[in-house]
């Protein structure tokens, strides 16, 4: 059963700081697998296009078509769409839901 639930739902520690003041580092979240289309205003869950062993966690700020202009919160600090181009939709492996008290 774990092993199913490990498939649809994640749990992800925020690392680094593009995504403050709304996530902060060591905050805790909990994501689930993409079941619909990405839509502007979701925090996502993506590899980073320039290095696939990394994870990024960005907002959706707008789609064209069924790519995604994703960016950190904090842009000052955050390597998003506007470093390394729009991402396709299918890349977003999880979409999160909610956060965990710190």
């Amino acid at each position: 059963m774990s092993r199913l639930l490990g498939y649809f739902f994640k749990r992800i520690t925020v690392e680094g700081s593009s995504m403050v003041p709304v996530y902060v580092p060591g905050e805790r979240l909990t994501a689930v697998r993409r079941w619909r289309r990405v839509r502007p205003g979701d925090v996502v869950v993506v590899r980073n296009p320039r290095d696939q062993e990394r994870w990024l966690l960005k907002r959706c700020v707008a789609r064209e078509g069924s790519r995604l202009d994703l960016r950190g919160d904090n842009a000052p600090d955050s390597i998003d769409s506007r470093d390394f181009g729009l991402v396709a939709g299918r890349d977003v492996k999880w979409i999160v839901v909610s956060a965990k008290a710190r």
